[in-house]
């Protein structure tokens, strides 16, 4: 047993309480940073180096645990980011992204590659890095974290015109395998040299392929096992799923297959797919990814040494600066040109807003553990370029959709949050009354409704109640209607000069 493991499990409490503490402290310094405008996630990173060797002392630098402890989170958010994911909102702009997810990350690595080199070698007058690690170093930064994507977008509430918000998402969710192939053949081929362009190829050909296919069909078979197991406990079902994730990651890996880009393809299937107790599963997958969301910030701040930032804090302001404003931008417009869907300003911000965060520095790690030469020197850059994009383009998601004018009123919200069963096969609606609505009638049984439907709730002022043919409607109310006619509901709300309303059918 190592000594590492030796010491944990001889003051198990001792680091139980700490872990809780820290835990404590870094939810509500994210409470605090956010009316601040600061993205959660910038805040765990910067709790992480609070307590860290040069802040508090917790002392923390195994890489090969951090490595493990980012794989497994990775892959819990990337499956919980497809589940979230609709494909009828994203099946517009699937081509767009994943364009941008291949290609663009491509072009990201290796322009932003070959500046690093020639950067490094102005700067120190001699090849500090050959062009392959000067290359590695971009490509583990070349994608958009998903992490931070889904956390900045998703809370903030942003609401964006030309499907900018899912292009973003779906870019997030599935760039991150191609910079994971770019690292890990760049590494095997600083240490070989001997991978041609061909077989860099096929591999990455084979990669992919074998991670779409994995994830789709395995998810498929974890949907069908899902609905047909019929357990007696109900909260088995979210366990079920966080271990079909873990083993779809690992299964696809151990066959030569990408196992992120598995993990979010079988995230999209059992997301947009009909199965049992989903709202329940859901919210358990919520909690359990920002609970690793949290812990892999705040590991990352641990492992990293601040004061060994300072060396390569110019160079790092340069390629970060240089991957910001022209390098990501360039490799968005390129990718783009194929499209129409996106106009001038739509490509300002999808350029804008690519952002690092986590996945960057774990992928930054595998250097460390492949024990390139170079290695410590590239994970402080990463690990620096990664909080200046926090910093600078984390807080200014909102501000930039503004000032390029490219927000719109958000969707009218689900005031209710019921779902119901997959095997019932109605439709719920949920209409405001206002002034137009009231015209016909304040109560109730003065409403003409469809046959086989039924007014369930009323939703007044934050407090619900269940309505009676006497009860009286008061502008402002939220009503819910359930009905086995979809079409004649809509024609009744009509009739009513109902136009705010929302229909969700099963």
């Amino acid at each position: 047993m190592s000594d590492s493991l030796r010491l944990l499990f001889e003051h198990s409490e001792a680091v139980l309480l700490i872990a809780s503490v820290i835990l404590f402290f870094s939810i509500f310094a994210g409470k605090a940073g956010f009316r601040f405008g600061l993205p959660s996630l910038l805040i765990f990173l910067g709790v992480g180096m609070l307590f860290g060797s040069d802040g508090l002392g917790i002392q923390f630098g195994n890489p090969y645990i951090a490595q493990f402890i980012g794989m497994l989170a990775l892959t819990i958010i990337l499956f919980s980011g497809g589940m979230d994911t609709k494909l009828s909102e994203v099946r517009p702009v699937m081509a767009q992204g994943l364009v941008l997810a291949t290609l663009g990350v491509l072009l990201t690595a290796v322009i932003g590659g070959i500046f690093s080199y020639y950067l490094f070698y102005w700067v120190t007058g001699s090849e500090v890095l050959s062009f392959a690690e000067a290359i590695l170093l971009t490509a583990v930064m070349s994608s958009t974290d998903s992490a931070s994507v889904f956390a900045i977008l998703r809370g903030r509430k942003v609401h964006l015109k030309e499907r900018l918000h899912s292009a973003l998402e779906l870019e997030s969710g599935s760039n991150d395998p191609m910079a994971y192939m770019l690292t890990i053949m760049l590494i095997a081929y600083i240490q070989n040299g001997d991978m041609s362009i061909g077989n860099a190829v096929l591999s990455l050909a084979v990669g992919l392929s074998v991670g779409i296919l994995a994830g789709y069909l395995l998810g498929r078979a974890l949907v069908w096992l899902i609905n047909r197991i019929n357990l007696h406990n109900e909260s088995y079902y979210p366990v079920m799923l966080l271990a079909g994730a873990i083993f779809i990651f690992a299964a696809t890996t151990l066959c030569m297959g990408n196992g992120y880009l598995a993990v979010y393809v079988a995230g999209l299937v059992v997301g947009n797919a009909h199965m049992v107790h989903k709202k329940r599963t859901r919210m358990f997958f919520d909690g359990f990814t920002w609970l690793f969301q949290i812990v892999m910030f705040l590991m990352l701040g641990l492992l990293v040494n601040p004061h060994e930032l300072l060396p390569v804090a110019g160079i790092a302001l340069g390629i970060g600066v240089f991957i910001t404003v022209f390098a990501r931008p360039l490799s968005v417009f390129i990718s783009l040109i194929p499209f129409r869907n996106f106009s001038f300003r739509g490509k300002l911000y999808i350029s804008w807003v690519g952002l690092r965060g986590a996945v960057p520095i774990i992928f930054a790690i595998y250097p460390l553990t492949a024990n390139l030469t170079h290695a410590g020197m590239i994970f402080n850059v990463v690990f620096f370029i990664t909080i200046l994009s926090l910093l600078i383009q984390g807080t200014t998601v909102v501000s930039a959709a503004s000032l390029l004018n490219l927000t719109e009123k958000p969707e009218r919200k689900d005031a209710f949050g019921i779902e119901l069963p997959d095997g019932i096969k109605s439709a719920m609606s949920e209409i405001d009354i206002t002034p137009e609505v009231l015209k016909h009638g304040n109560k109730l049984m003065e409403f003409t409704l469809p046959d086989h439907t039924l007014a369930v709730m009323v939703m007044r002022d934050n407090h619900y109640f269940v309505p009676k043919g006497k009860t009286i409607l008061q502008e402002g109310d939220r009503l819910l209607v359930i009905s086995d006619n979809d079409d004649a509901l809509r024609q009744a709300w009509q009739a009513l000069g109902v136009t705010n309303y929302t229909m969700h059918k099963n």
